[in-house]
C-alpha cells in the first residue's frame, strides 16, 4: 500500500505527507524497504540456511521501531490508537524473534 498510495495510506494513519519529496520517501522507506524485508522473512521462513539472518533483521527493524516508540512516549508525544497497536505489533515481534534466536542457539 505505501509503494502503490503512500497518501492514502499515510491519510488512514492520521499522518499528512508533505514536500516535494514526501512520496518519494514514503514509497522508499515505507514501501520499498518493508517489501524488502518481507521478502527476506519469507525466505527465511522457506529456507532453513537463510533463518537467522532473517531473524537478526527482524530484531534490528522491529527493535528500531520499538526504541523509536519508546523515545516518542517519553517525549509525551500522542498518538491514534491504530499506533498504539502498531507498537505493541512491533514489540510482541522483537520478543518473538528474540525467543526464536534464543531458541536456536541452544
Amino acid at each position: 500500500w505505501s509503494i502503490t498510495d503512500p497518501q492514502g495510506m499515510t491519510s488512514q494513519l492520521g499522518v499528512e505527507v508533505g514536500g516535494i519529496a514526501g512520496t518519494f520517501e514514503m514509497r522508499g522507506v515505507y514501501g520499498g524497504i518493508s517489501l524488502g524485508g518481507a521478502l527476506l522473512c519469507l525466505a527465511g521462513a522457506l529456507r532453513p540456511n537463510i533463518e537467522r539472518p532473517a531473524l537478526y533483521f527482524l530484531l534490528a527493524y522491529m527493535g528500531g521501531y520499538v526504541l523509536g516508540r519508546a523515545a516518542s512516549f517519553i517525549a509525551g508525544d500522542t498518538a491514534m490508537s491504530s499506533s498504539w497497536m502498531f507498537a505493541g505489533f512491533e514489540a510482541v515481534v522483537f520478543v518473538l524473534a528474540l525467543l526464536l534466536l534464543r531458541a536456536r542457539n541452544e
